[in-house]
């Protein structure tokens, strides 16, 4: 009997074929799995680009009040310290995309301190732009030439811009200027530099000062330049005015002045009459129609012109002036030329009190 062929035996892969396989497989899934992540954090991070790009560029929150909103960044403040205090201000919508920012930009190192006033919606990046520039609310307290320093410190404790208290300074040590603040700044500092500036001209002033003037001390040179700022509103008669109360002290004159006598009646505050004859008559270390030379203090502080004609004054002979009706004086340098100049004060005073009204009787000249 002949034997059937056996069928063909099928041959079972290799276990290691088929481990590589599945190997290749798990690869593949692996791969797929890794390539849905990073196209997945691709995504995630483009929108996320995309919305810090929004919030950097786009408009910014709405004002709370009105249509700016106002922050302070104290000095010395740190950037998460700046980030945070404008969005706590409402002026930009993230902290972390601000600091973001700020390092991307290279603004982290230059942002500035101070006062800063934002337009409602303004965007990120125009707020950075500002920090970063310095672009500060600019506040200002002038003082004008001739003040009292009871009247400067009216002005100083009259601003709601700064803080603090400060003692009145003696009369004639601040420079009448305009002078920029920041808003709570210390008054004591700020009165502090107006000294240290008359301090820093007067020095330079003297230096420079014309020879042989009949003072012998810096203060007493503000004495007399306190009396020229108050004796005269016009700029370009300070050196007049100068030339003639020099003068007046090197004759041994009486400097005659009436603002002298109305710092010795009222500290300098105006009077809002005019200047009766007792008060003409009345003693007073102020009153420079009965003492000899100069009042004891400056009767006010006076600026950088008056002090400059005080220091140099033009050559003259005058002695006298008088008002001319016009808000300025006319000069003389004889009592003659003067009386006759004071004749027709009188005159002018008569037309415009009506004619034949009586006259409140004059002053002496000033001799």
């Amino acid at each position: 009997m002949s034997k059937k062929p056996s069928p063909a035996r099928r041959k079972a892969p290799s276990r290691g074929k088929a481990s590589r396989r599945e190997t290749a497989t798990a690869g593949r899934r692996l791969t797929r799995a890794l390539m849905g992540a990073v196209t997945t954090l691709v995504v995630i991070g483009v929108a996320a680009l995309l919305g810090a790009v929004f919030v950097y560029n786009g408009p910014g929150p709405a004002a709370n009040a009105g249509d700016k909103t106002t922050v302070i960044l104290r000095k010395g403040a740190s950037l998460p310290e700046i980030a945070a205090s404008l969005e706590r201000g409402g002026v930009i919508r993230s902290s972390s995309v601000f600091m973001t920012a700020a390092k991307v930009t290279g603004a982290a190192r230059t942002l500035k301190a101070g006062e800063y006033e934002f337009k409602s919606r303004a965007s990120m990046a125009q707020v950075l732009d500002a920090i970063r520039h310095g672009r500060i609310v600019r506040h200002w307290i002038t003082i004008p030439e001739g003040r009292t320093s009871d009247m400067v410190m009216d002005i100083l404790n009259a601003s709601d811009v700064l803080t603090g208290s400060a003692a009145t300074p003696p009369e004639g040590s601040i420079l009448p200027e305009t002078y920029e603040v920041q808003r709570g700044e210390d008054r004591a500092a700020v009165l502090k530099r107006m000294m240290d500036d008359r301090d820093a001209l007067l020095n330079e002033l003297w230096a420079s000062r014309q020879p042989g003037l009949p003072f012998r001390t810096k203060e007493e040179a503000v004495t007399l330049a306190s009396i020229v700022e108050k004796e005269t509103g016009l700029a370009e008669e300070r050196p007049k005015v100068a030339a003639v109360f020099v003068n007046r002290l090197r004759t041994g004159m009486r400097l005659g002045s009436d603002p002298t006598i109305i710092y010795g009646i009222s500290r300098g505050r105006p009077l809002g009459r005019g200047i009766r004859l007792s008060e003409l008559q009345r003693p007073t270390p102020y009153n420079t129609y009965l003492i000899d030379g100069l009042p004891p203090t400056p009767i006010a502080n006076p600026g950088r012109a008056a002090l400059a004609a005080v220091l140099n004054p033009p050559k003259s002979g005058d002695l006298y002036f008088v008002a001319d009706g016009t808000g300025g004086h006319v000069f003389a340098s004889t009592l003659e030329q003067h009386n006759a100049n004071v004749a027709k004060w009188r005159q002018i005073e008569r037309d415009r009190a009506g004619g034949d009204a009586p006259v409140v009787p004059a002053k002496p000249a000033r001799n």
